[in-house]
């Protein structure tokens, strides 16, 4: 951690203030350490590493299966993702290839999950900006699909449903009705959000306008999820770098153009509609007799296997950007080497060149656009 006393040349009229790490808009152990003049941020310094754990290094003194395990607590808002690029590096890693239905499925469960983030985020961006209601209708819509997740593998929050080569389990009996019926009960929802948030003029004016972020800027602070597209950079390794089976998919990657605090807020309201496009095509490809019930892993993939020596390194478009993972193999049953490349982490780096000249108020507006999750930053 940096330490950020109070800067030597502070003249009278400017006051340190210390935002967080316990302030409920930081979503988390962050601190920023602000300098103002009134209400004006004069220099705004992000301090992280407060949640460290040392994450990385742990993955060199547990098997590869094991490890899978660590990735659930990175981002623990989107655990799918985390689960699914890990699997991808290590499959790429020792020439594993999951059958159809298996990516298939983790498509679902991965735009299921995006879903969930994102009203994860819209309800504390909401709470943020002044407005409690849409957090009870975030969080009414989430719990139904933490519902589906329980049956489908037993847990809400941490996962670890994807397994080296597939997935842990086939889809349970009525399992797929469900998440249909849940699909039919969401989609309007989402124009109710508009009417009740997206629309209104306190929210607009909290938000438009303010925490622009260039194209330019995105790009060279390496930027990468909604906050990107949000600037005009059509980026999404959905679609640039395609993996499992999102090149057989309808979708398309929303792009807004001036990335202001609304512009990022409301392109992770349009994914949700893409997302929820997703879902559906890996339903109905599900329930077709192409992808036989029960091929859900590869043959001879052992619990406990060992890497052949080498590298590899694989990503996904995460909740929050460009999630990717670097595995190195010495050929032992661990990691030799696991890097992780968390979007929150990079993300949250441009808070020091965005927060100088605005509002003390527009500091929590900035961050909450963002929407990091400390898991993912510290690690």
């Amino acid at each position: 951690m940096t330490n950020h006393a109070p800067p030597a040349g502070l003249r009278s009229d400017q006051m340190f203030i210390n935002f967080g790490p316990q302030h409920p808009s930081t979503h988390g152990v962050l601190r920023i350490a602000l300098t103002v003049e009134g209400e004006v941020v004069v220099k705004g310094d992000p301090d992280i590493g407060y949640l460290h754990r040392g994450m990385e290094k742990l993955f060199e003194a547990r098997t590869y299966s094991q490890g899978l395990m660590l990735t659930d607590r990175f981002d623990y808002i989107s655990a799918m993702h985390n689960n699914l690029g890990y699997c991808l590096a290590v499959e790429r890693l020792a020439g594993i290839q999951a059958p159809l239905r298996a990516q298939y499925l983790r498509v679902l469960v991965a735009e299921l999950n995006r879903i969930a983030s994102h009203l994860v985020f819209f309800g504390t961006f909401a709470v943020d900006m002044g407005a409690f209601t849409p957090f009870l209708y975030a969080f009414r819509e989430r719990e139904m699909i933490m519902d589906l997740f329980e049956e489908l593998c037993g847990g809400r929050l941490l996962y670890t449903y994807m397994r080296f080569g597939g997935v842990s389990a086939d889809l349970p009996a009525g399992w797929a009705g469900k998440c249909t019926e849940f699909l039919n009960f969401f989609e309007p929802r989402l124009k109710e959000y508009d009417t009740l948030l997206s629309g209104n003029p306190i929210f607009k004016s909290r938000t438009e306008g303010v925490g622009v972020i260039s194209a330019e800027r995105a790009v060279s602070w390496g930027l990468s999820g909604p906050i990107l597209r949000a600037s005009g950079v059509n980026y999404d390794v959905r679609k640039n770098d395609p993996y499992c089976v999102y090149d057989k998919l309808d979708f398309k990657a929303v792009v807004l153009q001036n990335g202001s605090c609304w512009d990022r807020y409301y392109c992770r309201m349009l994914e949700m509609g893409e997302s929820l496009k997703i879902s559906r095509q890996c339903l109905a490809a599900l329930a077709s007799a192409e992808l036989t019930p029960g091929e859900i892993v590869a043959k001879g993939v052992p619990k406990m296997f060992k890497a052949a020596p080498g590298q590899a390194y694989a990503h996904v478009e995460a909740s929050r950007g460009d999630l990717g993972f670097y595995a190195v193999s010495d050929g032992g049953m661990n990691p030799f080497r696991m890097h992780v490349r968390g979007p929150s982490f990079i993300n949250v780096a441009i808070l020091q060149e965005m927060l100088g000249g605005c509002k003390i108020a527009d500091v929590v507006a900035i961050l909450g656009s963002l929407d990091i999750v400390l898991g993912e930053v510290d690690r």
